[in-house]
């Protein structure tokens, strides 16, 4: 999984799902507004309206961007905005409003554009910003920011991320940081109304993960100003600062910390324990209620990027269990185990040979897995991206109930490089075994490589630069795993179990998604679906199901969009025969950036006629 640019132009494609809907900006910023031109033609403008006469595709798209950039801080302060590293999203249900009618407006001019003749790279731009658009429209009915956070993310850690990936380099960073910090208790109190809406219209999150986000929130409460995590920054300055101004930044940062952000994570606090976990819903999945029903099916449709049912999800998922089982059970034929399968699998989850002894030594296997991937990627891609990664620790404060690991996305024009983040909490729940298929999925030929290329597409509209379609991107990202077995990373069976492990986790979730969303499934039939068929470690376990009972849909994303490109591997190999060039395939999958997952076939298909075209 990733987080790339913080969040998605899509909504957020990883883990903080709560700012899809808060992409207006905060208080004190200027209100966007719309000018409506006697020709219908609209430009969205801060506080001067403005007419265009003759409304195209590029200034569509260039009135699309500049509304993005401006609805939202965080990005805008990540590409160079300076104004905007002090403020927070608004999340107020005004913002929401004024997002949406900015977001329908856009829906017009692109509809308006439909009988345009284009062609190639104008057609492309059109379809994926008419797919942008459906996104956001799919989901407009369900008042999503009701429930704004996942079981390890949301509100109330965005500053641990924004903290890691904000650049501290002159006096005005600092500044702008703590005045970001003083914006907190405002934030908190935006997503605390957006809440009790959703206590009043019976959409809240489980009350299943509401103890996990409460000790979340509390240690981000407690302690010392100077001890935080979010104090960091103050620790440090260069030397073109002077020890005068270092001293004042030292005393802004620790004076905000005990005036707005301490206070504001205790009041949180009393307000999940008190008023929120009592009015949590009682159930794992939102399928108990007719808009709920409604809202799975639709995020369904979001997330999978194709016209597919829950059911369809559900049978799917079963087949794609029993397919992996039989591989699992030939491996341990194979290493004449004397044993039944659960016997193994308790073999694997307690044999201390398979974990790490230090948190470094997880690390350090990490980054020794990611260089041996690096010195393959030559033979099975012809274009690179320029930006490095790194490899991290989850950071301590979120890591108890964080997933194992995630792809942090760099930025090139902000010289930051991307990082693979791996979770060290409780080290007996991180199996070496798992590791070389975390460390594919994450960083190459996963997520870094993939949204490396998308950061650093040429002549291409902005937008397209971050679009991450979710069965795409995590879609590859499970590819990207099968692949490292013929890099041949997977030296031992153990490790090609535990690919097949993550491979089978990927397939319960099309199980367990839709049988807790949809067909009213317990938590204890969930687990049993990872606990009985992969070697997933009980800690992750547990966590993992948190997740996808805090974020219907997402889970689904995965194994839907893996199948979706070995189908056209397999299509385009059978057809190319010896013209099949599998570094080409690569390439051409990746070369335009993200996309939903009915016109990577499309363009898959135009390529391999093409091809095949060829003397």
């Amino acid at each position: 999984m990733k987080i790339a640019n913080f969040i998605s132009l899509i909504g957020l494609a990883v883990s903080l799902p709560s700012l899809a809907m808060a992409q207006s900006p905060t208080q004190d910023i200027i209100p966007r507004t719309a000018a409506f031109c006697p020709n219908g033609t609209v430009i969205i403008v801060d506080d001067i309206r403005q007419c265009r006469i003759d409304d195209t595709l590029d200034t569509l798209i260039a009135d699309f961007e500049q509304a993005e950039i401006q609805g939202n801080p965080i990005a805008a302060g990540q590409e160079g905005d300076r104004a905007a590293l002090r403020k927070l999203p608004d999340v107020s249900p005004e913002g929401a409003k004024n997002y949406q009618a900015i977001t329908t407006e856009f829906i017009r001019r692109h509809s308006a554009l439909s009988t345009r003749p284009m062609s190639g790279e104008k057609r492309l731009n059109y379809d994926l910003l008419g797919f942008v658009l459906k996104q956001r429209q799919r989901l407009m009915p369900f008042d999503q920011a009701r429930i704004p956070f996942t079981n390890d993310s949301g509100f109330f850690n965005q500053m641990s991320y924004i903290s890691r990936q904000t650049n501290f380099a002159i006096m005005d960073d600092y500044e702008a940081y703590a005045a970001r910090l003083s914006q907190l208790p405002l934030n908190f109190a935006q997503h605390k109304a957006n809440m009790r809406r959703g206590i009043k219209t019976n959409m809240t999150a489980s009350a299943e993960i509401i103890p996990g986000i409460i000790e979340m929130v509390k240690k981000l409460g407690a302690g010392d100003a100077k001890d935080h995590s979010f104090f960091a920054p103050f620790k440090t300055y260069p030397d073109t600062i002077s020890e005068e101004d270092q001293t004042r930044l030292t005393a802004l940062g620790e004076a905000v910390m005990n005036s707005s952000v301490l206070p504001a994570y205790k009041d949180l606090e009393r307000f999940l324990v008190s008023e929120y976990l009592p009015k949590a819903r009682s159930t794992v999945g939102i399928g108990t209620t007719t808009e709920g029903r409604e809202y799975y099916r639709a995020l369904v449709r979001y997330f999978t990027t194709l016209d597919m049912s829950p059911d369809e999800v559900h049978e799917l998922g079963l087949r794609e269990v029993a397919r992996i089982r039989a591989e699992m059970d030939t491996i341990i034929r194979e290493l004449n185990f004397d044993g039944s399968f659960a016997d193994f699998l308790n073999f694997l989850r307690t044999d201390p040979q398979f974990y790490a002894t230090s948190e470094e030594q997880l690390l350090k296997e990490a980054a020794w897995l990611a260089k041996q991937i690096d010195g393959k990627m030559p033979e099975f891609f012809g274009t690179l991206p320029r930006l490095p990664y790194g490899v991290m620790a989850v950071p301590a404060e979120i890591a108890p109930n964080y997933t194992t690991g995630r792809y942090w996305g760099g930025n090139p024009e902000q010289h930051r490089a991307g990082n693979y983040v791996v979770n060290t909490y409780d080290l007996k729940q991180r199996p070496l075994y798992n590791l070389p298929a975390l460390t594919a999925h994450e960083g190459v030929p996963g997520h870094h490589h993939q949204i490396a290329l998308g950061q650093e597409l040429k002549n291409v509209s902005r937008f397209r630069q971050s679009l991450y379609p979710n069965a795409f991107g995590e879609g590859w990202g499970l590819y990207a795993e099968k692949l490292a077995g013929e890099m041949g990373i997977y030296k031992t069976p153990y490790e090609k179990f535990g690919q097949l492990t993550y491979e089978m986790w990927r397939a319960c979730r099309l199980v367990v998604d839709t049988g807790m969303h949809w067909k009213g499934w317990t938590r204890e039939q969930a687990e049993a679906c990872f606990f009985e068929n992969s070697a997933l470690a009980p800690h992750n376990i547990k966590t993992e199901v948190e997740r996808y009972i805090s974020w219907p849909g997402q889970a689904l994303a995965y194994k839907i969009g893996e199948l979706k490109i070995i189908e056209l591997r397999e299509r385009a190999t059978q057809i190319l025969g010896h013209k099949f060039d599998l570094r080409s395939f690569h390439d051409v999958i990746l070369k335009d950036g993200g996309m939903p997952l009915d016109l990577l076939e499309v363009k898959i298909d135009r390529w391999i006629f093409e091809e095949n075209s060829k003397p």
